[in-house]
């Protein structure tokens, strides 16, 4: 695809492209430069409490939606509808479930990675590897699809072609990498964040004076049945309606929200149990008005385009172009605005695969790095420039998975899939962990083998199932010589683009208005199965996992077993207690102080980990008088005549 108009009239664009990356890209480093540097791994990972309420509800916001809803969700109203638009409920419904029972569980336990949490609760370095792993394969597949979707308006706009965007985000984000930690991205993410909410703005009230009023851009996508709500059909092969929307996104947001690094590294960089849970809840009207928002955008541009649908009339070759499009096209009159909308696109991916490096590095280092015999008794200063360095190798990585996304049909359906896929096992995991008393690790390690093998059983074999791509019908009968700017001109090919990896044409073949019959009729077993839609793969492996891990940890029940019962949610706790049965054993892992978070004052700052001591399988432990939580699943010699004692040997010796 060749450039719609000609470099001369894109100069002011080019200008402001640069000059608003440079400016989003020095900001959050300035510190780096000119103030306090990060000379700890702690103030790399957690930004030592420096980050405000405001500043951390922003980025948490901008990870849950990220640069993919920005592109994705207006190109997915114009032409599949308003049914993915409900997955906003179960967005809604995850933040309370995870502000009140993941976050109570492991927020005072000290952890840098999350995973260690399964660690102290399973006992098993198995279980927790199991986790990080899952944790690092879906976070590399949701990146390459947030560093692909940049590409789309830049090819659109400018002609540039995928492979150079992709190049160039990735080697921007390996070079903040090693500059920058949590802070910077927060940062970034906070700059993202409002540049992103006022170029919506701007592009609907463009659309609302195109159309002719605020009203026209609800009623006229109305009419054409783009919206389309409490669709409750029971189809589970459906790809989307109501109830797989809400179940779905639950799921994978329970998921995303409570077992991912990226998101409890952000609730542990704050200083009391009460600042988090003040956040979480106060961000969900924040997300409720950025996901709204980004689906008004779609509105605006479907209401001005309803008569003439540019993919249709050929000036674009792929859904997800449709927004860029609609910018180059309305506002030609407006000089650089243009510019700010590619760079923000670029800019959003670039943080959220800067923030996104950052915790991946985290989870590679403490999760099994850090207990290789080759870096073991390495310094805290070692230990950052190893994390640095697994960031940048991921950063290549995930470029390299960017190179595959454009393959998929369009980017809100590559990161469902991708993150539908890996989700339940994860979640899974830490359900049992948290609310099931009598899990082992026995039972949490043979649920998440089995339900990642039926998950991804599932995944590969609806690759084998036709799907047809049955879009919305749209129209060309109203187009004119007047529906597009002047300088807007077809598309045409040149040697370069047309042997570019990821040009993935458009034959129009999407569009049919003949209904879509039920893809189970005439399928036996498994293809019926692998016709489910790929929103349930979520739910599906969660409940693998618990059901499996519940089973095996009744039948490999040991004394072993037993653990800290403040590892276990407090509700799980009592509730077990009330139980007929013979009482469970828990023991006391002498490591687990929580402090009392709501006296914390405001200004508490975690330890320098300088301070901290190294034990031998990599963790951090602080003495006793430093006051801070102390986390070691080493075994510690029991005391004399100390009843409770931790770990199986210690057991053993007690009896």
């Amino acid at each position: 695809m060749m450039m719609a108009r000609s470099f001369m009239d894109l100069i002011w664009d080019y200008a402001v492209f640069v000059v608003f990356i440079i400016f989003s890209t020095l900001v959050p480093l300035w510190g780096r430069f000119f103030g306090k540097k990060e000379k700890t791994k702690a103030d790399y990972v957690f930004g030592l409490g420096t980050i405000s309420m405001g500043a951390m509800m922003l980025s948490i916001a901008r990870g849950t939606l990220g640069v993919r809803s920005f592109l994705g969700y207006p190109s997915e109203l114009f032409y599949r509808g308003s049914a993915m638009w409900e997955t906003l409920y179960g967005m809604v419904t995850a933040y309370p479930v995870v502000c009140f029972i993941f976050i109570p569980v492991y927020f005072n336990l000290g952890v840098t990675s999350v995973y260690q949490y399964l660690d102290l609760r399973f006992n098993s370095r198995l279980v927790r590897c199991l986790a990080s792993g899952t944790y690092i394969v879906r976070s590399l597949l949701n990146l390459g699809v947030t560093v692909y979707t940049p590409t789309v308006a830049l090819n659109t706009v400018i002609g540039i072609p995928y492979w150079v965007s992709l190049i160039g985000i990735s080697a921007i984000s390996i070079g903040f990498n090693l500059l920058g930690g949590l802070k910077a991205a927060i940062t970034a993410d906070v700059i993202q964040g409002v540049t992103m909410i006022l170029i919506s703005l701007g592009i609907i009230i463009q659309a609302m004076v195109t159309v002719g009023g605020f009203d026209k851009i609800f009623t006229i996508p109305a009419e054409a049945g783009r919206l389309n709500f409490f669709n409750f059909t029971g189809d589970f092969t459906l790809r989307v309606d109501t109830t797989s929307a809400w179940l779905g996104q639950l799921f994978m947001s329970l998921s995303i929200f409570g077992c991912q690094q990226n998101f409890v590294q952000r609730y542990l960089s704050m200083s009391t149990f009460k600042e988090v849970r003040r956040t979480l809840m106060s961000n969900i009207p924040v997300v409720i008005v950025l996901f709204c928002l980004a689906w008004i955008v779609g509105m605006g541009v479907f209401s001005v385009y309803a008569a003439c649908d540019p993919m249709q009339a050929g000036y674009i070759n792929k859904m997800d172009e449709i927004l860029p499009f609609f910018v180059e096209d309305k506002f030609s009159y407006l000089p650089g605005v243009l510019g700010i909308f590619m760079a923000s696109l670029f800019n959003g991916a670039l943080s959220l695969n800067v923030s996104n490096l950052n915790s991946l590095a985290t989870v590679t280092w403490e999760d099994f790095l850090s207990h290789l015999p080759r870096f073991k008794g390495i310094n805290d200063k070692q230990q950052l420039h190893v994390i640095k360095f697994i960031g940048s190798i991921y950063g290549v990585i995930v470029m390299g998975v960017g190179f595959s996304v454009g393959l998929l049909s369009g980017v809100i359906e590559s990161s469902m899939l991708m993150t539908s896929a890996t989700s339940g096992p994860l979640l899974g995991v830490f359900l049992l962990a948290m609310l099931v008393p009598i899990a082992n690790w026995k039972g949490a390690a043979c649920g998440m083998i089995v339900s990642h093998i039926i998950t991804l059983w599932i995944t590969f074999g609806s690759l084998t199932v036709s799907k047809e791509a049955i879009l919305l019908p749209t129209t060309i009968e109203g187009c004119t010589n007047d529906t597009f700017s002047s300088g807007i001109t077809k598309p045409t090919k040149s040697w370069l683009l047309t042997n570019t990896p990821l040009e993935v044409e458009s034959e129009f073949s999407y569009f049919d208005t003949t209904p879509q019959t039920p893809a189970t009729q005439g399928l036996g077993f498994p293809e019926n199965l692998y016709s489910v839609s790929y929103m349930y793969y979520s739910l599906i492996g969660t409940f693998l996992t618990v059901a499996v891990g519940i089973l095996v940890s009744m039948l490999t029940a040991h004394s072993d077993d037993a653990y800290d019962r403040k590892l276990l949610h407090p509700i799980a706790y009592h509730c077990s207690m009330i139980f007929p049965g013979k009482a469970r054993r828990f023991i006391t892992n002498p490591d687990i102080r929580p402090k009392d978070t709501e006296k914390a004052g405001v200004d508490q700052k975690k330890a320098p980990i300088e301070e901290l001591e190294r034990d031998n399988l990599g963790f951090d432990s602080v003495s006793q008088q430093s006051g801070v939580t102390v986390v070691s699943v080493d075994p510690i010699p029991p005391k004399p005549n100390e009843r409770e004692v931790y770990r199986k040997r210690d057991i053993e010796a007690a009896h």
